[in-house]
């Protein structure tokens, strides 16, 4: 597969061609307007030349003042170099004619059987290696009766053709060089505006597990790339925290795992240091059988949480009483609530479509985590109400030790726990709170944790359907 042009190639090829199409129609712009200059220059200086003829004929009354014409002209027309005329009569006799008046023969060709009452166009022409631009007009007598003469001009514009020769390459030059100047400027520019482009790019290679703390510096970034910019470094946040808890999950599962390992391995240990009876080694596989229920358990709810990361958790959907399902969770733990004297209260009522078996694991979790951390002779509220058209909300709360803020963000993360020096065969592997959040989030919902005042409450938000 053909490998796309990089960003700075693209800009500069872009910004090169751009200039190259605005430098060629400058160029070709100012070429024209200076050859229009020239053209402009010897239409004034030919007209004026005209003028001065046309004024010096006015003068002639009577034939015998076309005797002094010349002499006339001659004496107006000394000075201006490179200037052919020629004046003829109207009885086709030349009245005046300047020493190269002879070069006027192809401009007089061309002009043969024009209107004399009228002036016709410049006309440009070579000869003996010069170049000309030449006129042919009518130029009136006073003598009455008598027809129009006609005069012809012409200009030597070689010096001019050389000087627009001279300017067109030095023009063409200058516009080859800004051409350059600017794909390389381009370049430049192209270069320096991607840096931020490549600092992104090296944070990049040097992020590794143990490298995540490094960010994107704002101050340096320019204003279209801010958002890229924070959403890089939002994004090395998140990976920061996820290989945090990455890290502090596979520590918690090794050590999940090797408290029943251990403890199957010390057992089995004394068990073979001498002969012992039957009974004796019945009282052992008995004792090793719990620890092998405890890891089936935990590898139980880690399938779980897995296949729920993956989105493999499907909810069987049936009408669930959620009211009554914490009745039967109350009747449930009832041995547990008076072992530990608390009490137990439901308010409200309320149903939703779901999973009734995966519904009751969750607030069986929360339920057995209220009395758990619940003081003696304490009260656990359950409240089910609605908010708002469409939502179900369903609140544990509980009287007991505050949980410190910092601990609330990851209360629903696997394995932690807010006192790590509890028992942990105690307080279970760990699990519990995110098995419910992963069986509250399949059905659509949300949960949420506050605690303060000696209050904890455990917030559910379930969306009604059907």
């Amino acid at each position: 597969m053909k490998r796309p042009q990089s960003i700075t190639f693209r800009l500069t090829l872009f910004f090169s061609t751009a200039s190259t199409v605005v430098l060629i129609v400058i160029g070709y712009w100012v070429g024209v307007a200076v050859e229009m200059h020239f053209e402009e220059q010897d239409r004034h200086e030919l007209e004026g030349k005209l003028a001065l003829i046309r004024h010096t004929l006015s003068k002639a009354h009577s034939p015998n003042d076309l005797e002094n014409v010349a002499q006339r002209l001659e004496d107006a027309l000394v000075g201006h170099h490179g200037l052919s005329i020629s004046v003829v009569g109207p009885d086709r006799r030349l009245l005046f004619a300047s020493p190269d008046a002879a070069l006027l023969a192809p401009l007089l060709e061309k002009q043969s059987g024009f209107d004399a009452s009228k002036s016709s166009g410049a006309v440009v022409w070579s000869q003996d290696g010069q170049v000309y631009r030449g006129i042919v007009a009518a130029a009136a007598t006073a003598i009455p009766g008598v027809a129009p003469a006609t005069a012809a001009l012409a200009l030597n514009i070689g010096h001019h053709l050389d000087f627009l020769a001279a300017f067109r390459k030095s023009l063409w030059l200058a516009v080859a060089i800004g051409i350059l100047l600017t794909a390389l400027l381009g370049w430049i520019a192209a270069r320096r505006g991607l840096a931020p482009v490549r600092d992104m790019a090296q944070v990049a290679r040097g992020i590794s597990a143990s490298r995540l703390e490094n960010r994107l510096t704002l101050d340096s970034v320019p204003v279209e790339l801010v958002e890229l910019a924070l959403g890089f470094n939002d994004m090395l946040a998140r990976l920061e925290d996820s290989f945090r808890r990455l890290s502090d999950f596979s520590s918690d599962l090794a050590h999940e795992l090797r408290t029943p390992i251990s403890n199957l391995m010390t057992q089995t240990q004394v068990a073979l240091s001498k002969a012992r009876s039957a009974d004796e080694y019945r009282e052992v596989l008995y004792s090793n059988l719990e620890e092998y229920d405890r890891i089936a358990r935990m590898i139980g709810d880690m399938l779980f949480l897995a296949k729920a990361d993956n989105g493999l958790i499907v909810p069987h959907s049936e009408p669930v009483n959620l009211a009554e399902e914490v009745r039967q969770l109350f009747d449930f733990y009832e041995a547990l609530s008076e072992e530990q004297g608390v009490r137990l209260a439901l308010a409200g009522e309320g149903g939703i479509q779901g999973d009734r078996l995966m519904l009751r694991r969750a607030l069986g979790n929360l339920l057995s985590n209220a009395i758990r951390h619940t003081s003696r002779n304490g009260m656990i509220e359950v409240r089910i109400d609605q908010p708002a058209p469409g939502e179900i909300r369903l609140t544990i709360e509980n009287p007991g030790e505050t949980i410190p803020p910092e601990h609330l963000p990851r209360l629903f993360d696997r394995f932690y726990r807010v006192d790590a020096s509890r028992h942990r065969s105690h307080e279970g592997a760990g699990l519990g709170l995110a098995i419910t959040r992963s069986i509250v989030e399949a059905h659509g919902g949300k949960i949420a944790v506050t605690s303060g005042e000696g209050q904890t409450r455990f917030e559910i938000l379930f969306p009604t359907r059907g």
